[in-house]
């Protein structure tokens, strides 16, 4: 059985620690929409963690690095999945976990690109009884940390919404959270976004052009309409995870979708090669990386 292995950086400041949350975490959790956690190794100072395989690798490479672009039904399908996976951590799950580092790189796909949460090493257990949230240090990931989150260092399972937001608006827009290599008022997707989101005219300004219009308009309205609940300034607004998942299965109900049409007129499937979109990749903040990310880390894929 083939297995992704990922190997403690000894010289990782908070490396074992991480290591530590993500054994704790995934060890006790189960879940179709979670990598599995197989087994671990602590010898000497060595740490391993043993995980499946998932052979897709990561969404943050087929977003944006990939030639072929990710079509819109198989976009919306890795988003209802993420979303499942975090409703269970926050709703059903019987000790309720704060993700806290939501983001394209730590969702990993099979190979039927189911998505499945990876990388819970910043995981956090949720407030119980009368507490309203978590007070912490400011951890994640540079472009999708809740902005209240920041500020207050106030943790609460609407931070993982906000940031499911950013990751969904990726999704519609093809362009990536921080992106130092675009125009100045561009670097910072939520803040370019912003008009658009609330503008009727502005929706066709948003949509990805590497899907060349083959998308459900009723289906995207939807979603740039979840966006926004997503984004919301006032957390207690912001949809819990099982209602975000609900919205996501009625935009793949849409059937309103566009058919492709080859250069003879016949209608075929609905992917195609374009240019990819230049990469980078954000910081975390206050954290150095301990290890690299598994299945197999992004960038590459067997």
């Amino acid at each position: 059985m083939p297995v992704a292995i990922k190997t403690l950086n000894r010289e990782g400041p908070q490396g074992h620690k991480e290591w530590e949350a993500e054994i704790n975490c995934l060890g006790a959790l189960q879940h179709p929409n979670l990598v599995k956690l197989i087994g671990y190794c602590h010898e000497d100072e060595n740490r391993m963690l043993v995980y499946e395989y998932m052979p897709k690798g990561c969404l943050e490479n087929h977003l944006f690095r990939r030639l072929t672009p990710l079509p819109w039904n198989v976009r919306m399908e890795i988003m209802l999945g993420a979303a499942k996976g975090l409703a269970f951590l926050h709703e059903e799950a019987q000790n309720p976990l704060i993700y806290r580092d939501f983001k394209t790189s730590n969702i990993l796909l099979d190979s039927q690109y189911n998505a499945k949460l990876s990388d819970f090493g910043l995981a956090k257990d949720a407030p119980m009884g009368d507490k309203t949230h978590v007070s912490t240090q400011v951890m994640g990931t540079q472009g999708y940390v809740d902005p209240e989150y920041v500020v207050t260092g106030h943790l609460t399972s609407k931070s993982d919404v906000y940031s499911f937001g950013v990751v969904l608006l990726e999704m519609l827009t093809g362009r990536q959270a921080i992106d130092y290599k675009r125009a100045q008022k561009e670097q910072c997707l939520v803040e370019w976004a912003k008009p658009y989101l609330k503008s009727k005219i502005g929706f066709y300004q948003l949509m990805d052009p590497k899907l060349k219009g083959r998308y459900s308009p009723r289906g995207a309205k939807k979603a740039i309409k979840l966006v926004l609940a997503c984004l919301s300034c006032n957390k207690k607004s912001r949809p819990k995870m099982n209602e975000v998942a609900k919205v996501l299965q009625s935009i793949l109900d849409c059937k309103d979708t566009p058919p492709v049409k080859s250069s003879h007129g016949l209608k075929v499937g609905s992917s195609s090669s374009v240019s990819s979109t230049p990469r980078f990749r954000a910081s975390r903040l206050n954290l150095t990386p301990s290890f690299p990310s598994p299945n197999p880390p992004c960038g590459e894929n067997p």
